[in-house]
């Protein structure tokens, strides 16, 4: 799996694009196309790369943990996936979809690949229910009665329906973030990706976070995960990519990536990762 001379995950990049921004559907005796494929990205902000020729393919129903220092591209390439960021080089395909070509409507890749950020980035003056169905109504189309009827079972879904008219401001961190995942689900995404969705809370509110991402990962849904809680990513990844600089340098299945990883890169990062979580773990004196 691993190839860390070119950032790249091992697998073959996806098959070419039309000019209308879409790939090939396959035949009933061809295999599925990935949900996601990023083949030879790379990304500059200005003379900083900050992705380099990275190559990865994200089928329907994995579960793929991202971990790596900060700086080393992981949020850039959920970015990148979402088209939040337009690459330098190389390309993303969605569903299907070539991201960032002109004549790919980006709310509709947005909508497949639904996204959670660091901060919750809820309408601050719109309630609960009205962040959660602005999207289905506005890009899915849905009548109002049905994103309404949707929301709130996303909202029983993540544990907060007596919230659907209240505020962002008057919930806690994680309530928010329990909104936002919500709010991402009611698009009904074929891919979720989450960019550290737990970094910007207090240690008491990330238990409830992790939760709902784990029962979205034993439901089935395809993710793609940027966290340093590596119990969570023991739990529910079938793939654990390290990435160092720009380049995935190494990949695998949990306990071999945490247990035994071959990469110096690699096992530098993860020393430090397990040295700081010990120190965290051990009571005040």
């Amino acid at each position: 799996m691993r190839d860390p001379e070119h950032g790249s995950a091992g697998l073959a990049p996806p098959p070419e694009p039309h000019e209308t921004g879409a790939v090939d559907r396959p035949s009933a005796h061809a295999p599925a196309q990935p949900i996601v494929s990023v083949a030879d990205v790379t990304k500059y902000f200005g003379p900083l790369r900050v992705l380099d020729s990275i190559n990865l393919n994200v089928v329907s129903g994995q579960r793929i943990v991202i971990i790596g220092p900060s700086g080393s591209g992981k949020s850039t390439l959920l970015r990148c996936i979402n088209g939040l960021e337009r690459v330098t080089s190389g390309r993303v395909i969605v569903d299907g979809m070539v991201v960032g070509d002109r004549k790919t409507p980006m709310a509709r890749v947005r909508s497949e690949a639904g996204m959670v950020f660091q901060q919750f980035n809820l309408f601050p003056h719109k309630t609960v229910l009205d962040n959660i169905t602005l999207g289905p109504i506005r890009v899915r189309r849905m009548h109002r009665a049905d994103a309404r009827r949707q929301a709130m079972e996303l909202l029983e879904r993540v544990g907060l329906p007596e919230k659907a008219n209240e505020y962002p401001g008057r919930l806690s961190g994680g309530q928010q973030q329990r909104v936002a995942i919500a709010r991402a689900l009611a698009m009904r995404p074929k891919v979720m990706l989450f960019d550290e969705p737990t970094s910007a809370l207090d240690p008491e509110l990330i238990g409830e976070v992790l939760e709902v991402m784990r029962e979205l990962a034993h439901e089935g849904m395809t993710m793609l995960v940027v966290t340093h809680e590596m119990a969570f990513a023991e739990d529910v990844a079938d793939v654990v990519l390290v990435m160092d600089e720009g380049q995935i340098v190494e990949g695998g299945p949990p306990g071999k990536i945490f247990k035994n990883p071959e990469t110096p890169r690699a096992r530098t990062f993860l020393a430090r990762l397990f040295d700081r979580s010990r120190h965290h773990e051990q009571p005040a004196r």
